[in-house]
């Protein structure tokens, strides 16, 4: 499986899927999106996550499949930001990669099921608007991914100044013993 990380949340997947595009201007020291691929998905309406008018639609075939787990975006039941939707996305080799959009909380046992033993987990690690390093590590250490790709944090160019950078997460992961699976990714 090809993986492209495009910044914040935004990656592209086989050349065919973007994954939650940011809309210009949304997120701080990032520059317009524009590019073209075959599918768009989206983990929730908020500005930095939604920009599909960003990326042109063309013909062709993306050949993975796509299973959505409704989440939250905090730890309230979505009381303060809402609805989150984790994508699960099966290559047509078998290769599973988990993107938990802006996960706000830690997973039911259903959620933990459908997110478990993917090969890239790609996991927000900035706090404040979604889960911390701290919850992070835990997650990936009930879901057991082979790879992690930490997203959604502080970049010394670009990111919200309230994220935290992910620094503490590569720290708390290898204190983990999950240091040698996390895969920094540039956007």
């Amino acid at each position: 499986m090809k993986i492209e990380y495009l910044g914040h949340s935004c990656f592209l997947i086989d050349d065919c899927l973007v994954i939650d595009p940011y809309k210009d201007g949304s997120v701080p020291g990032l520059g317009p999106l524009r590019m073209s691929a075959v599918k768009v998905i989206c983990s929730h309406s908020h500005a930095d996550h939604s920009g599909r008018e960003c990326v042109e639609i063309v013909p062709g075939k993306c050949e993975l499949e796509i299973i959505e787990v409704p989440s939250f975006h905090d730890d309230r039941g979505g009381a303060l930001r809402g609805p989150n939707t984790i994508f699960v996305i099966t290559s047509d080799s078998g290769e599973k990669l988990v993107h938990l959009g802006d996960l706000g909380h830690f997973p039911n046992d259903e959620q933990l099921a459908a997110i478990s033993d993917a090969d890239y987990l790609l996991i927000p690690v900035g706090g404040y608007y979604t889960i911390d390093a701290e919850m992070a590590v835990k997650i990936c250490e009930a879901c057991r991914p082979k790879c992690i790709i930490p997203m959604h944090y502080r970049t010394a160019t670009s990111g919200y100044p309230e994220l935290a950078g992910v620094e503490e997460f590569v720290g708390l992961a290898e204190k983990a013993g999950l240091g040698d699976k996390v895969k920094i990714m540039e956007g």
